[in-house]
């Protein structure tokens, strides 16, 4: 009983992955930070609907941290969370 996986996200460390048999680090993107207030709902928001839209567990974890990462570089909560567009043209520094 219990759960199988687990996200543990860790800020500007990025995301430690856990499933039953080990786990993998994913770094974070770096950006200059501003307002971490809606980071934790965006990183989930873009990680269900990365797998919704049948990414792998892998890759809805890098998506959902770039949306995060993103959001983080705005103020306020709803209006820092990025669009589709936005996060698809995302390019790491």
């Amino acid at each position: 009983m219990g759960a199988g996986k687990v996200i543990i996200t860790l800020g500007a460390q990025g995301s430690l992955f856990a499933y039953g048999t080990g786990f993998e680090h994913f770094p974070a993107p770096k950006v200059q930070a501003v307002d971490t207030t809606a980071a934790g709902d965006t990183f989930v928001g873009g990680f269900a609907a990365a797998l919704a839209s049948g990414k792998t567990e892998a890759e809805a974890i890098r998506y959902g941290q770039i949306a995060a990462a993103l959001s983080v570089t705005r103020a306020g909560a709803q209006p820092s969370i990025p669009t589709l567009s936005d996060v698809q043209a995302f390019k790491p520094a």
